[in-house]
């Protein structure tokens, strides 16, 4: 089959219907399914046939929408989660755990810093962080001999730093370990991370994958590029016999192309049960058929306020990777060209105080915490979503007293702008 532009994989991927078979993807809302012989489910059991007996596992629906994302990203196999945070979990978790170490990009979103500063250091697993922006050599020192991988995003929820992809790449791989990218800002409409050298991608898909604030997901997205064999020592889960399934080795049995996943669904996903509901994958994948329809109006939203916003004398000051003049604009013109995301932050002049009432007086943009939907929100990080985070940590996280995080969503730019306009007041 030819390779399809990501329009025509958004609408048709992952799904290809046979005669008299529904046109659109099944919900196949059922947690077991049943065999004729238990011979037969064993062989399930101990992954030596491909199919379904525990929906926690997989299930029909969903693993035709995860392969739908991961065409569109332009990996080998994918799988959903019941969140993007358990999906930032499991990413890391699948070949971390106690004793190891990961090196991460500081600029990140409050919750997977808690994730990994927090929860999975009382796991064991210690994190590094470093800035963005940090030098090579920087980078570089961050490493130690049990450091396991890599991680940052695309675009900065929600201090929009753009990741510099090639340069942390290539740092993990002098290192022998995988980069795993937060790639739900961009897109992979607007950028594939393993284009540029990324090993692992995991999406929030609650943002712009469903777009409408329907349902709440994650999904990873295995490149499959990755040695794991050439790093056998490192990585012992997936090049050494698992004795919980009768000793296979998972990169034996499914090759590079599928063993991170497969580790990632019969064990991790068997043992937390982080499941995507059917009904839930069914929604996302509506949302998927127009999300490159969506991302471009977002992005043209976005850059029309950001240009007012830039202009506006009680603004204080701009971020927005796509705007000319934007500290990581050259940056995102390298690795997302035809555009970056929906979302701008910004600080209102009067710091803390006049942010949070410009926030009230606003009429179309809705205070949630939610982000690249449909309908236009904002959000006041430091007293929200980064609330746990002293003044250290939200300098380091890119994060002012006066941020606010506005997600503009499909609505005409001019009412927007008018919106904006009179929440700023005199």
């Amino acid at each position: 089959m030819n390779e399809y532009s990501k329009g025509t994989v958004c609408v048709q991927g992952g799904y290809t219907p046979g005669n008299g078979e529904p046109r659109q993807i099944p919900i196949v809302q059922s947690t077991t399914f049943k065999y004729a012989s238990s011979g037969e489910m064993g062989k399930l059991f101990d992954l030596e046939a491909e199919g379904y007996f525990y929906s926690r596992l997989q299930n029909p629906t969903n693993d035709r929408v995860a392969a739908k994302i991961a065409e569109l990203e332009g990996g080998t196999a994918a799988m959903l989660t019941g969140s993007g945070q358990a999906a930032t979990f499991y990413a890391v978790f699948n070949i971390a755990s106690c004793g190891d170490h990961v090196v991460s990009s500081a600029s990140i979103y409050g919750g997977s810093y808690n994730l990994f500063a927090v929860t999975m250091k009382r796991m064991g697993i210690d994190f590094t962080f470093v800035s963005p922006d940090c030098t090579e050599e920087e980078l570089n020192a961050a490493f130690r001999p049990n450091t396991k991988a890599v991680f940052g995003e695309t675009i900065a929820n929600p201090a929009l730093t753009v990741l510099d992809i090639e340069k942390f790449a290539k740092a993990a791989h002098a290192h022998g370990v995988p980069l795993i990218v937060d790639n739900t800002f961009a897109t992979p409409i607007n950028c594939r991370p393993i284009d540029f050298g990324a090993d692992i991608v995991t999406h929030s898909t609650t943002k712009y994958m469903d777009g409408h604030g329907a349902a709440i997901g994650g999904a990873i997205v295995d490149s499959g590029k990755f040695d794991w064999n050439a790093h056998a020592d490192k990585f012992p889960g997936l090049t050494q016999p698992d004795e919980s399934y009768h000793g296979v080795t998972y990169t034996e049995r499914f090759g590079l192309a599928g063993a991170y996943i497969t580790k990632a669904t019969v064990q991790l996903m068997r043992d937390l049960g982080s499941v995507q509901s059917p009904q839930s994958a069914f929604y996302l994948n509506l949302g998927l058929e127009s999300l490159h329809v969506r991302v471009k109006r977002h992005c043209e939203n976005a850059l029309a306020v950001a240009n007012f916003l830039k202009n506006d004398p009680r603004v204080a000051w701009v971020q927005y990777p796509g705007l000319e003049g934007d500290k990581y604009y050259d940056r995102a013109q390298k690795y997302m060209p035809n555009g970056t995301c929906g979302v701008i932050s910004f600080g209102v002049k009067g710091g803390r105080a006049a942010a949070e009432k410009f926030m009230e007086g606003l009429r179309i943009c809705a205070i949630e915490t939610h982000v690249a939907d449909a309908r236009s929100c904002c959000l006041h990080p430091a007293s929200t979503t980064h609330r746990q985070m002293n003044a250290e940590e939200l300098v380091a996280c890119g994060i002012s007293e006066d941020l606010v995080r506005l997600s503009c969503g499909l609505e005409d730019a001019e009412d927007l702008i008018r919106d904006i306009s009179q929440a700023l007041g005199e």
